[in-house]
């Protein structure tokens, strides 16, 4: 018995959401299944990135995408392995991450920060519905499985939310950071959902602090990158706060710290070019300009 279609059309969680969940065409399609390394794959498109970790009794997932893609992710799921979906993390609590919960069997173990339980719990598209809503949460770290099938979540503090999970494949070296880490432009912070552009780079410094051998990082929107290109991310989010900090008390504006940031070695993090995929979220400087603007209004 499958988890049942969503009978309430997803709405926003804030409101740049709204404007997401008015325009889910903009995302691009579902993509092919990818290898990332030996038993990883990801599949891109229709919202965040799902992750696909094939271990010895079945399929761990990370995120879900837009409603309506559950079959979707299953048919390339089973392009490569004939085991089942046996557990779902969802590294937050976002639409076009929690999307397609509801489309696996109720014997599937849903897994998230105990924060982004508390923010699904309070969504009207996902509160109703308890097949999309978490069997289990964690606190500040979790083990799922054991050996090579061992899969590690962590929470290190406020970031793009207030219940941002990273999960870690330490057999194979990889980490799926959500939408903490979604381009190569300064992410969206969701601040009414607990994220703060303050905490963000005191939680990417935790992660790097805590977190050791990974080489692979799939970002939230973004192609499978580096770990040298999340430490080249975390620097450019420190660089952010610091430059807007400093402004803000030289009684300079949010457009001059944002040119500031410019003239930094992170120029290309500031860029008047779309992020790539998903052009209606506007440019690297606009995206920065959002978060400087948060600062400025840090109490």
């Amino acid at each position: 018995m499958t988890r049942g279609i969503m009978a309430v059309v997803l709405v926003a969680l804030t409101a740049v959401g709204a404007v997401l969940a008015q325009q889910p065409q903009q995302f691009e399609p579902i993509g092919p299944i990818q290898k990332v390394r030996n038993n990883l794959f990801v599949i891109p498109g229709q919202g965040g990135n799902t992750a696909v970790f094939v271990t010895r009794r079945g399929v761990v997932l990370v995120d879900t995408k837009l409603t309506g893609n559950g079959q979707g992710i299953l048919d390339r799921v089973a392009s490569v392995t004939d085991l089942p979906v046996i557990t779902v993390i969802n590294t937050h609590s976002h639409f076009d991450h929690v999307g397609s919960n509801e489309a696996f069997p109720a014997t599937v173990d849903v897994v998230t920060h105990e924060n982004t339980r508390t923010a699904m719990a309070k969504d009207p598209a996902v509160k109703d519905i308890p097949a999309a809503m978490p069997d289990r949460t964690f606190k500040d770290r979790l083990t799922i499985g054991q050996g090579p099938d061992r899969v590690e979540l962590y929470y290190f503090g406020a970031s793009h939310t207030g219940g941002d999970a990273f999960v870690v494949f330490p057999s194979v070296r990889a980490m799926h950071a959500g939408d903490v880490y979604p381009w190569k432009a300064a992410p969206f912070v969701d601040d009414a959902n607990g994220g703060s552009p303050v905490a963000l780079p005191d939680t990417l410094d935790a992660l790097l602090k805590t977190v050791r051998d990974v080489d692979s990082v799939i970002p939230g929107h973004m192609a499978v990158t580096t770990w040298a290109g999340l430490v080249e991310f975390t620097q450019f989010n420190r660089q952010l706060l610091t430059t807007a900090r400093a402004a803000r008390a030289a009684g300079r504006t949010v457009d001059q710290a944002v040119e500031e940031l410019r003239s930094t070695r992170f120029a290309d993090y500031v860029s008047d070019a779309p992020i790539p995929g998903l052009e209606f979220l506007g440019t690297g400087r606009e995206r920065a300009r959002l978060n400087v603007e948060l600062v400025f209004k840090e109490k």
